[in-house]
């Protein structure tokens, strides 16, 4: 009889358990999407000013998934906009009657520059409209000042900081722990320049690996002296120089130089505002947030028949359906086949933002690609990185833009094989026996190393995906396989040097390859599809909230040292010959 009670309460805890976890399940999915639905009905009043606060990961667009982005500490979603919202915003508030200016909040977290770039370009155009762009900040760091320095006037708090001291790009080698803990990792690659193993396999960058990326990250780096310098009227080897030298140690320096245009309080700026509104001191200014503004701006014209499908491949390129941040290749492959297939739709463009994956994965993206280009325009626009596996997907298309600043190339393949004989064997005490049908029937498994024989197969491997990777390119590129393959061998890019080479054909962002599209399927009035089309939210509701909760509290308890993390549980799902860089997008 105990032990029926004690079942019996054991059961019962468990139900009272499992209503409590579905209640709070419910109550942040009923207030999430309470929270977008209020967003939806947000009235824009006349004179009001658009906020721009860039303080979060921009995402390429705007999730629909309640628990994208979460806060298990407030209970509360997040309506964070997607960089296509963000541009669209920025495109529609220049031609609204109720918007008078823009004010840009810069507490900017860092995103990748390409991204603010295109956020950049878009501001440029706003100031056309002859309305105004206002920038504020306590803190000012380069990816903040990128984007403020397009404004009217740039301000930061009297006891702020401004931070402008260059890039820097932070490898992580962890062969010595490895070493530690019994583990060696075999790379198998093809490409001297394919350094997405080289981090398991040395305690030190190769000369080509550091070549590659002083000369990506210095056509980046140029971008940024460039632009800004343009924006606020200085020669370039002038700002260089201020950056290099580290020479904006405080506000006043940062006036001086002429990098800002005064020195003022949270107030001071509120009352400059007051004036160019031509309101009273007492009258409230009415700021509207783009999370707000975006339910009140359509996707070209929204009554045309005709369309352009965006097509988004966004993430690390795997088989299968893939994750809500990953570019499986079934949905993706399904999403081109779909575009081909409609006759409404009249063009394609394949926005890119991904560092590669899975070889196999990316062969069966490229195929669907191959047959959409066949019979309508395909337009690749490439985000912050589409290297590797992400340029295979991108080679057959009709035109590839790309930003100056984005990340391309990486034509290469490599293959890790994890051999932790000594970790199993020597410190944990585990032996292996083994009865085999086939010589190779165990190859690559972590209990012992490889053969010679077998480096041999699995280089013969990598070998042969080359060589179909620089003949697929050289297809697509109209180039020969000797031409591709002296720029490829794994070798990184920036896009400014991308297009020297003829890796891409143009300069632009996703609104350049849509305006290309348009005319390459001679299209004066379309509206815009997005593929594939983000899932019921409600079906992803148990799954986001056990996989925000767990991200979160891994993240609360790791801080900053999170990405190492991340970056570990990518090498873990490895499997498989793969068309990848390993890249985390930040440069500091």
């Amino acid at each position: 009889m105990k032990q029926f009670f004690k079942f019996l309460f054991a059961s019962m805890l468990g139900t009272v358990l499992s209503i409590v976890v579905l209640f709070f399940i419910l109550a942040a999915a009923i207030a999430a999407i309470a929270g977008s639905d209020k967003d939806d009905k947000a009235e824009l009043k006349e004179h009001s000013v658009l906020r721009l606060s860039l303080d979060y990961s921009i995402a390429e667009r705007t999730s629909d998934n309640p628990f994208h982005n979460f806060d298990f500490a407030s209970m509360e979603g997040s309506n964070d906009p997607g960089l296509n919202d963000i541009l669209k915003c920025i495109r529609h508030a220049a031609t609204d009657n109720k918007i008078e200016g823009i004010y840009i909040d810069l507490s900017i977290r860092p995103n990748d520059y390409a991204t603010l770039k295109e956020i950049r370009d878009e501001l440029i155009a706003f100031k056309k409209s002859k309305k105004f762009i206002i920038a504020y900040g306590e803190i000012i760091e380069e990816h903040g000042y990128y984007i403020a320095s397009v404004a009217d006037k740039v301000y930061i708090n009297p006891t702020g900081t401004m931070l402008l001291d260059g890039f820097a790009y932070t490898s992580t080698y962890v062969k010595g722990m490895l070493d530690k803990i019994g583990v060696q990792a075999e790379l198998i690659r093809h490409g001297k320049f394919k350094a997405a193993g080289e981090p398991f396999i040395a305690n030190k960058m190769s000369d080509e690996n550091r070549r590659q990326i002083e000369s990506f990250m210095g056509g980046v780096y140029d971008d940024f002296i460039t632009s800004i310098a343009n924006s606020r009227k200085l020669k370039a080897d002038e700002f260089k120089n201020i950056c290099n030298n580290l020479l904006v140690q405080s506000p006043e320096d940062a006036k001086r130089l002429g990098l800002i245009d005064g020195l003022k309080y949270q107030d001071e700026i509120d009352t400059e505002l007051h004036e160019k509104l031509k309101k009273e001191a007492k009258d409230k200014i009415d700021f509207i947030d783009i999370s707000k503004y975006k339910s009140q701006v359509k996707d070209g014209n929204i009554t045309a028949k005709d369309k352009i499908a965006v097509i988004y491949a966004v993430g690390e390129i795997v088989d299968g359906e893939g994750e809500e941040n990953q570019v499986g290749s079934a949905p993706t492959a399904e999403a081109m086949s779909k575009a081909r297939k409609d006759s409404t739709i009249k063009a394609v463009v394949l926005r890119i933002n991904s560092p590669g994956g899975s070889a196999l994965a990316s062969d069966v993206i490229w195929r669907e690609v191959v047959l959409t280009q066949k019979v309508k325009p395909v337009i690749v626009s490439m985000g912050a990185v589409a290297a590797s596996g992400g340029y295979y997907i991108a080679a057959p298309a009709d035109v590839i833009v790309a930003e100056p600043n984005t990340i391309t190339g990486s034509i290469g393949v490599f293959g890790i094989i994890i051999n932790a004989e000594k970790l199993l064997k020597d410190k944990l005490g585990l032996k292996f026996e083994k009865v085999k049908f086939g010589e190779y029937s165990d190859l690559g498994t972590p209990d012992r190393a490889m053969t010679a024989a077998e480096k041999a197969i699995m280089q013969k491997i990598i070998d042969r995906i080359y060589t179909d990777f620089i003949t697929k390119v050289a297809q697509g590129r109209k180039l020969t396989i000797e031409q591709v393959d002296s720029i490829a061998q794994g070798r990184v890019w920036a896009g400014v040097d991308a297009k020297k080479i003829g890796l891409i054909d143009a300069f632009g962002g996703l609104k350049d390859a849509i305006t290309i599209a348009a005319k390459k399927a001679n299209l004066t009035e379309y509206k815009i599809t997005n593929l594939p089309q983000q899932k019921d939210p409600f079906e992803k509701i148990l799954k986001s909230f056990s996989a925000s909760a767990s991200t979160y509290f891994v993240k609360e308890q790791l801080g900053d040292d999170y990405k190492y993390y991340a970056q570990m549980k990518k090498i873990q799902h490895m499997h498989g010959v793969k068309a990848r860089m390993l890249w985390d997008g930040e440069i500091q």
